[in-house]
């Protein structure tokens, strides 16, 4: 049977998350990207555990990358934009209208623009260019939403800045590899959670103001 991920290869590792059996290569670089693996996946397990060497070598090139976009940021600006960039890594998009890079850059510019300008007391929702972009926007807008009620307008403050990095690193992404979706994947390697688990530094501090069980574990330099 072929794998149904790819419709190429052998499908021989029964997938937990899928129902189905798919390939180890599938297994391999969709796990926790595309696939919503639970915490008993042995082969989750397994990896974690014992990571190849080439697995090894892209965290730490994608730590490298991510660590840098953190830099210049206070504590509660750097823990706002992990909490958007893990969202961001989680957003699926539409059939037929996927996420590219471009539609994260509108999507952290438009959100950072009306946070702005209601920081100047002027309510304006300023808007995306594409469709893929303002629902991500709109799950964006949930989340600081949901951050605001516990901290009030300072995370609106804070949040502003951290969008404006963001949209700064998912603009350069979509120049250096036009219409792919590279900066997600590379927030998905990095700041996507194990579900149903906390990251490590939130285990330790608790629930800050507006913080979720979808907290990164990228712990903050």
């Amino acid at each position: 049977m072929l794998c149904p991920a790819c419709n190429h290869r052998k499908a021989k590792r029964a997938c937990p998350a899928l129902g189905k059996a798919i390939c180890a290569v599938c297994c391999g670089t969709k796990r926790l990207v595309e696939i919503n693996c639970p915490a008993d996946c042995v082969y989750l397990a397994s990896s974690r555990t014992h990571p190849p060497a080439i697995v090894q070598r892209q965290q730490e090139m994608d730590r490298a990358m991510v660590i840098p976009l953190l830099q210049g940021l206070s504590e509660r600006q750097a823990r706002v934009f992990l909490m958007l960039a893990a969202a961001t890594a989680r957003h699926q998009g539409e059939m037929l209208q996927k996420l590219i890079d471009e539609d994260i850059a509108q999507a952290a510019g438009a959100l950072a623009a009306t946070l702005e300008t209601a920081g100047r007391g002027i309510v304006y929702e300023h808007q995306t260019a594409s469709l893929p972009a303002a629902r991500l926007m709109a799950e964006l807008r949930t989340l600081l939403d949901e951050m605001s009620k516990n901290a009030g307008s300072v995370v609106d403050r804070d949040a502003a800045i951290a969008l404006r990095r963001f949209e700064h690193a998912a603009r350069m992404m979509a120049t250096a590899t036009p219409h792919t979706n590279e900066f997600q994947q590379l927030l998905g390697r990095v700041l996507a959670p194990a579900p149903g688990r906390l990251g490590t530094d939130a285990a330790e501090e608790g629930p800050p103001e507006g913080r979720d069980a979808a907290a990164p574990s990228l712990i903050i330099p």
